[in-house]
Parts: structure tokens; sequence; C-alpha cells
């Protein structure tokens, strides 16, 4: 009797699997086919933007006052161990106007002392205009030694919250939201300047992160750059790259690049004030303000444009401890699904051009869902090798599509960065990125697998924690 009724499950499970199996394999192969076209829209884009940036013309004009003033947003919450370097580098950059707006959200550490010891700061009278609400000031300070650094102290209310009270202080038309962990170029705001002078409305401009870790800093800047060995930076290193060198380059082809990393991205202040600043009810503030604003400028019929402009650089340390990594990429994620749910009358909308007809269905389909169908692949496979009827064939597809395709991007992303900007100049920074490009598919892809699939019971939960970020500093270290 139990022998019909095992041989009856396991009919059933093997068709289950089947069925399963070949979903999955379509979703991989058009997922990642997808990622390859982004890799070749990308090339043509890399190659215009290369030749643009070495053009002696526009050099020269680069340096005039023919650019915008801008105002630098730092928010910054428990940044001690990297805030003095970082509020340099923002300084000392290269520009014809700009000032720094930085804001202490209420940090506990001793990051608000640090800046009044380091930079000399002094008090000073409020007289800013509130055009959007934000947690309240304790006091505004501005700096003996630079004039153009102004110090807000407020309560803690998170980093949207601190980008809105930044945002009510600056002077200027353009304002650069960055990381207070940033180390930006010395010449990464004339570069990511360069839409403004071709003519065309610009609403917001996103430029390139790439990781510090292991890098050589003096005075606030990556004078010479290094691939951390260790395993988690290193990869995400590898991870950096390839998101930034083809992924987002790739969109603007195809007009509908939905995310400028909040760590290093410049908006029209007043586009930015029309649309009520950032929101605080969500942990993607950064992709949350860019959906909004294309919406706005869509539904007003505004030509504005999103580029993407990848040699402007800006350094950021990345988490080096598995448990930072899982809360950043949880949160990350949870980001994603609340902006989506949020949105989700931009499925296939028309009304919303390249941004409802292409870009919300890939991050709905390709990155939101991602974690849960690679997690249902795991199971089909732990399934049939538990009922006796694995598909090999299946196993070796799932593995050369769904994990070692992401090894060959990472490779091609590797080469166009050895092609065209090769900040990793050293033949052992290659090696040592080869190597991370294939073991970020065996370990580090399920691990962030399991901390994605999390932020799904976290959303469920309306849970709105950041979680504590840790950092190592940039002092501690150095290449080599």
């Amino acid at each position: 009797m139990m022998l019909p009724l095992y041989a009856s499950a396991t009919s059933v499970v093997h068709t289950m699997i089947g069925v399963t199996d070949d979903v999955i394999l379509v979703y991989f192969l058009v997922l990642n086919s997808f990622y390859g076209l982004l890799l070749i829209l990308s090339i043509p884009e890399l190659w215009g933007h290369w030749h643009l940036s070495d053009d002696e013309h526009l050099r020269h004009v680069l340096g005039s006052e023919a650019l915008p003033p801008l105002t630098i947003l730092v928010p910054a919450y428990n940044e001690q161990a990297t805030i003095v370097e970082s509020t340099l580098s923002f300084l000392t950059l290269q520009y014809p106007r700009h000032e720094v707006v930085l804001v202490n959200d209420g940090s506990p550490d001793d990051t608000m002392n640090t800046l009044v010891r380091e930079y000399d700061l002094y008090q000073v009278p409020p007289a800013v205009m509130i055009s959007v609400p934000s947690k309240p000031v304790r006091a505004y300070y501005r700096s003996r030694r630079f004039s153009k650094l102004f110090v807000i102290d407020k309560e803690n209310g998170g980093k949207a919250d601190s980008l809105n009270a930044a945002m009510n202080a600056a002077r200027y038309p353009y304002v650069l939201a960055v990381d207070a962990d940033t180390l930006i170029e010395p010449d990464a705001l004339l570069r990511l300047a360069r839409p403004f002078l071709l003519g065309k409305s610009v609403a917001a401009v996103g430029g390139t992160i790439r990781v510090a870790n292991n890098c050589r800093i003096e005075y606030g800047r990556v004078v010479e750059a290094g691939v951390d060995t260790r395993w988690l930076p290193g990869i995400q290193t590898v991870e950096y790259l390839r998101a930034f060198l083809f992924g987002r380059l790739g969109w603007n082809r195809l007009g509908g690049n939905m995310i400028i990393s909040g760590a290093f991205g410049m908006f029209r202040r007043d586009h930015v004030l029309a649309i009520g600043g950032y929101r605080t009810a969500t942990v993607g503030e950064d992709m949350d303000l860019v959906v909004r604003l294309r919406r706005y400028l869509r539904e007003r019929g505004l030509k504005d444009e999103i580029p993407f402009i990848p040699d402007p650089v800006a350094w950021t340390e990345v988490p080096t401890s598995h448990k930072v990594l899982g809360r950043q990429r949880e949160r990350w994620h949870r980001g994603l699904i609340e902006i989506l749910w949020a949105n989700r009358d931009l499925m296939f909308n028309p009304r919303y051009g390249s941004m409802g007809m292409l870009a919300y269905p890939f991050f709905f389909f390709g990155e939101m869902l991602a974690p849960v169908v690679e997690l249902t692949g795991y199971i089909m496979l732990v399934l049939g090798l538990a009922f006796g009827v694995i598909d090999l064939q299946f196993a070796w597809l799932f593995l050369l599509v769904a994990i070692m395709y992401g090894s060959l991007l990472s490779f091609w992303a590797i080469i166009l960065e050895e092609l065209s900007f090769r900040r990793y100049p050293s033949l052992k920074d290659l090696m040592w990125m080869s190597i991370f490009a294939i073991a970020e598919s065996f370990g580090y892809r399920q691990m962030t697998v399991w901390f994605r699939l999390q932020a799904f019971w976290k959303f469920f939960r309306k849970e709105h924690s950041w979680g504590t970020m840790t950092r190592e500093g940039f002092a501690a270290r150095k290449p080599g």
C-alpha cells in the first residue's frame, strides 16, 4: 500500500519539479540576457563619454563660471571615524562655486565634537527658510577655517530627514546629495556637471561609486586605488564595478534609469522642493526620490533628462562583516519593495513612457523577485535529490544560467574598466578582481539572496529600521 502512495507522490513531485524548472530557467535566461543587453548598450555610451571627457575645449569650459553653483548636502550619523577626511574632500573639490551643508543627525558618538574641534565651528543665528519639514534643529554653525562650510546640528530623524534639513539651508540652484563616508575625486563635480553644458534640460545626474577599502587615502583623497583582498570587500569591489559601469550606463540608452545612488547624485533644487523633498517614510529614499521626480516631470510634460555619467567617481567604504552587509542589503531590498509597491500603477503604464513600460517591470520582476525565484531553484534541486528525481540537465543549466552567467558579466565589467578608465592599474588588482568575479557565485551570492529574502518579511511587518552601520574608517586601510 505504501509503495503506490510513494510512487504517486514521487510522480507529482517530478511533474511539479519539471514545470518549475522550466519556468526558472526561462526566467534567468531572459533576465541575464537583459543584463547582456545593458552591457552592449553601455559600450557606445562609455565610448562617447570617454571621448567627451578628453575634449580640451570642454575641459576649459568646465573650469569657467558657466557652470551652475551647487550645494553639497552631507547627512552624518555616527561618522566620527571618517567625518574629518570626507568633509575635507567636499570642501576642496575643483569647482567654480560650491558650498557644503553638513547635517549632524543627532549622532550619539563624537561626530559633532570632532567637527567643532577640527573645523573651528562657531554658532550662528538661525536664518534658514523652512521649505520642507525636518526634525527640530538644535543649532547652526559656520567654520572659521572654511567659509563655504555650514553645519546643522539637529535631532535624529534619519537620512532623508537630514537631507531635507540641508535642502532648506542650501543657497544654490543645484544640490549634490552624498553620504558622509564618501570621498569624491577632485574633478568629479566638473565631470558630473558636464550635461549642463550640452544644451539640454537636466533634472538630475548620477555618478559612479567605487569601493575605497584598501585604497591609500591622504587628506580626504584616494591617491592610490587598491582592491581589498578580503573576501567581502573584494567581491563588493567587482559588484560595484558591474552595477555602475554597464548596469546603470546601459539604461541611458533605454531612457528609464530609476536609481541615482544616495551616495553621489546631483539634483535641481526647485524640482526636489516641488515634489516635497525626500520622503522619510521609506528606507530607500534615493530611488524613491528619482521615481517621484520622473513621475513629476512626465505628468507635467517636462523634457528634463536624468542621465548617468560614468567618469565622475566617488569612493565609499563597504561593509567588511557579514552582519553589517546583511543589514545593508536587507535595507536596500526592503526599500526597493516599498517603492515598487507604492508606485505599482506604473506597471506597463504607457503614460510614463520607458519608465512604465520597461524600467518598472524590469525592477519588479528582475530585481525584486529575483531572490524568490533563485531560492525556488535551490529548493527544486533539494527536492529532486530527496525524491531521487533530480534532473541533471536542469542542475547544470541552472548553474550556468543563474549563477555562472553573472561571473561572465563581472569579467566584462572588469574588461570595460581596463579599456576605459583604468582606476586599478596594478596587475595584482586585476588578478584579484578576476578571482572575486568567480568567487562571487559561490557563497556570497547565496548569502545576499538570504539577506534580500528577509526584506520581504520585514516589509510585511512594516519595519522601518535601518540597523547600525559600523565602519573601519579610512585611516585603517592601506594598499598592499
